[in-house]
């Protein structure tokens, strides 16, 4: 939620702003045909990209754009799939690991009409076949700091068919939890000048980009280079939304701070805390972005074959139900970049006058005050001063999503920024 007085208090340069290419639709990406290849083993770096606030992606449509994508990367042994987890269940990202999983038979279809539908759809487009043998296919879900997920989220968000395989004991489990205390190695440092300059000099201190060990493993270096196999495929997908401490979510932000480690993570919210949400929020450009950006451009791009399957979601105004309102399929930061152009078109309230109440409800999903303090991010920027918020919220149960956080925000409390600075002078753990 913003307000009109934002550009007002803050002039009108400060508005969102994302640098981009023109986003195009579905009719314009198939006029232009220079997005999408299906017949070569180097596709463009941006293979995908549909999207607009009208566009409505059908389940087909988003699967056989999926399939071309797969196909014109050629086969492969090894596929590291990183979605989301279950907090971005709407995010379609479950049903695009589902996707992959089929196209890589390494589960049967959920939907055989639609598998049916895309098989016939992927003939006539020339694109070659499924491959023929079955990978080893790993899925991480980018928790970050979050809980794990149930085996009934892992049912609701990625189908039946994956999630059986949790419980088969005939095959290794594909989903691998991730402990972003203990799972991750330290791959290099962005300067400790960009961290500064992020904090405002209160912190000078190079940023760690940490990674979980099984996405380093699928380095191209690890690979044998005289072997006729490709290197392991590393997909990170996920949905590009405002968020309170990176601007945009997603994007890089899914391996440093998704399947990142304690430091790297904490130092990260750290940054995006002091620089002030109001100056993050809804910016895909941001300090805290470069970082990653930076990390991202020299460590991952030249040492994994990392692809980004992007999706952002919007509301039907008819329906009111949630859909696909764009899709980008990319290696590197023009498919998140236009991402971010649609998002703050679509998933941005802009408001005449600042009410002086407003009523958030949390679903399921927000089950601790870590994830259901979005409440007030969201809409502090649009009530009005001394207004009253009001949150239902039926699920949460606890303060952190990690233990000691959990124990660290019962010790301290919420009691604004000042007096956090002012503690953690005071406090070792703080």
């Amino acid at each position: 939620q913003l307000h009109k007085k934002f550009d007002e208090e803050n002039g009108a340069n400060s508005a969102p702003q994302v640098q981009t290419k023109t986003t195009m639709t579905s009719n314009e990406n198939n006029k232009n045909n220079g997005t999408t290849a299906s017949n070569t083993t180097q596709p463009p770096s941006l293979f995908c990209s549909i999207g607009s606030p009208e566009t409505s992606l059908s389940n087909e449509t988003v699967q056989q754009k999926v399939n071309e994508f797969l196909s014109a990367l050629g086969p492969r042994r090894d596929v590291l799939i990183l979605p989301p987890d279950f907090t971005r269940f709407h995010s379609q990202a479950g049903m695009i690991t589902r996707f992959v999983s089929e196209y890589y038979n390494f589960t049967k279809p959920e939907n055989p009409t639609t598998s049916t539908a895309n098989t016939a759809a992927a003939a006539a487009s020339s694109s070659p076949s499924p491959p023929a043998s079955v990978p080893k296919l790993q899925i991480i879900p980018a928790l970050g700091t979050h809980a794990p997920m149930t085996h009934s989220q892992i049912e609701l968000m990625f189908g039946k068919e994956l999630a059986s395989k949790t419980n088969d004991p005939d095959v290794e489990n594909p989903f691998v939890v991730h402990n972003w205390r203990d799972d991750v190695v330290t791959i290099g440092y962005a300067p400790a000048t960009m961290v500064s300059e992020a904090t405002y000099g209160m912190v000078h201190e190079p940023w760690p980009a940490q990674l979980n060990k099984l996405v380093w493993e699928r380095r191209k270096d690890n690979h044998d280079a005289s072997s006729s196999d490709l290197p392991p495929l590393v997909l990170s997908i996920g949905q590009v939304v405002p968020h309170e401490v990176m601007g945009m979510a997603n994007f890089n932000k899914n391996l440093f701070v998704g399947v990142g480690g304690v430091e790297a993570i904490n130092l990260s919210h750290f940054i995006g805390a002091v620089h002030g949400m109001e100056k993050l929020m809804g910016r895909g450009q941001n300090p805290l972005r470069s970082i990653l950006n930076y990390a991202s451009e020299t460590f991952l791009q030249t040492n994994l074959d990392l692809w980004y399957i992007l999706t952002v979601m919007g509301t039907n105004d008819k329906t009111g139900e949630v859909e696909m309102k764009g899709l980008y399929i990319g290696r590197d930061e023009e498919c998140y970049n236009l991402a971010c152009d649609l998002s703050l078109k679509v998933n941005f309230n802009l408001l005449e006058k600042s009410p002086k109440k407003m009523v958030v409800y949390l679903n399921e999903e927000y089950h601790s005050t870590w994830l259901g303090n979005k409440s007030i991010y969201r809409t502090r920027m649009a009530i009005d001063d001394g207004g009253e918020l009001v949150v239902l919220a039926p699920s949460v149960e606890m303060f952190g999503e990690d233990g000691h956080i959990d124990e660290l925000i019962r010790k301290v409390g919420y009691v604004g920024t000042p007096k956090i600075m002012e503690e953690m002078g005071k406090d070792e753990d703080l």
